[in-house]
């Protein structure tokens, strides 16, 4: 019985020891998969990859007022511009404790790696958090293009070879994708000008600085119904309600063109999943409430409800489809 008593306080005295060692480095053994009680406790930063006035930055906005809301702490959104790989940077380098996320566009959290023979961070790596919404895009020409339509374009390309010019968001993003998709399916060749974030891109085809811009319907409407853009075609499989008059790039001879710009949010790499799981609850919670879905398709951005799985389903999926796209166009960064 002595030794047996013995035996017992030895075990204890290995307890006790692994106690204080897990409350001095801070671990426990469901630490992984924990996440604050009182989260969050302080400002949350959304981190927009592009400049202000984007749909990324339009929707970013709406997120944190709702959240701001829902969680009674300020919720803040920072603009980090310079192309596509700082702002994604940034976050990825941020700790995984949900006070800083990213709203964030296709290109930063799926096909990037695809572009880029090094990169400062892996999208692969980042949590994703929720799926937001998504758009089509639009063939934008300037007001005084000499093509009606696609056709016509295609035509009027051929017969000028390296003559046109397209604006994107930047090299490797969705605008110079599509527009790159444009020249392999269409069997042209067209000068790329990459600017940073769309509304510079726009704004340059509005003044006539370029021809096209494959832009969101989100900013591109308004220019296109104030007379100061031409719509030939939209990305998406079926016409848009917005603007029904105008024709699907594959009605237009292109079979099997798509272009749809989505936008999700996601947490830096290592975030825990319960607290990934959390902020998604509130975020769809934000996106089923009807003021937002009004404000949503004021903007023609339709709602995409999802878990954080199906976030990691999706992206797996748009970066074979782009993939493709960039396999077939050549394309690559330096």
């Amino acid at each position: 019985m002595a030794m047996g008593t013995a035996a017992m306080m030895k075990a204890l005295r290995r307890i006790a020891t692994i106690v204080l060692a897990a409350v001095v480095f801070g671990f426990t053994p469901s630490h992984a998969q924990e996440a604050p009680a009182a989260f969050p406790s302080r400002t949350v930063k959304l981190v927009v990859p592009s400049v202000s006035g984007s749909a990324t930055d339009t929707l970013a906005r709406l997120m944190a007022d709702q959240l701001t809301r829902i969680w009674g702490k300020s919720v803040i959104v920072e603009n980090i511009s310079g192309g596509m790989v700082v702002g994604a940077t940034a976050v990825f380098r941020s700790p995984p404790d949900g006070y800083t996320l990213m709203v964030s566009p296709p290109a930063q959290v799926t096909f990037i790696r695809l572009l880029y023979r090094e990169l400062a961070f892996d999208p692969q790596q980042f949590v994703p958090v929720a799926l937001l919404a998504k758009v089509a895009n639009a063939l934008v020409v300037r007001n005084d293009f000499p093509a009606a339509s696609v056709r016509e374009l295609i035509a009027y390309a051929k017969a000028n070879p390296g003559k046109l010019t397209y604006g994107s968001q930047g090299a490797g993003s969705t605008a110079h994708l599509s527009a790159s998709q444009l020249e392999v399916l269409g069997d042209i060749r067209m000068v790329h000008v990459p600017y940073r974030g769309a509304v510079p891109a726009l704004n340059d085809v509005v003044a006539r600085h370029i021809d096209m811009f494959f832009d969101t319907l989100t900013t591109s409407v308004p220019m296109y119904r104030g007379g100061k853009v031409k719509i030939l075609a939209v990305g998406s499989t079926e016409r848009s309600a917005v603007v029904a008059e105008v024709p699907t790039l594959e009605e237009s001879g292109l079979p099997g063109f798509r272009s749809v710009t989505w936008f999700a949010m996601v947490a830096p790499p290592a975030t825990p999943m319960v607290l990934a799981n959390r902020i998604n609850g509130d975020v769809v919670a934000s996106l089923r409430r009807p003021e937002v879905a009004e404000s949503l398709a004021k903007l023609t951005l339709e709602p995409m409800i999802g878990s954080p799985t199906d976030a990691t389903a999706f992206f797996a999926e748009e970066t074979r489809l782009w993939g493709k796209v960039i396999e077939a166009a050549h394309i690559k960064m330096d």
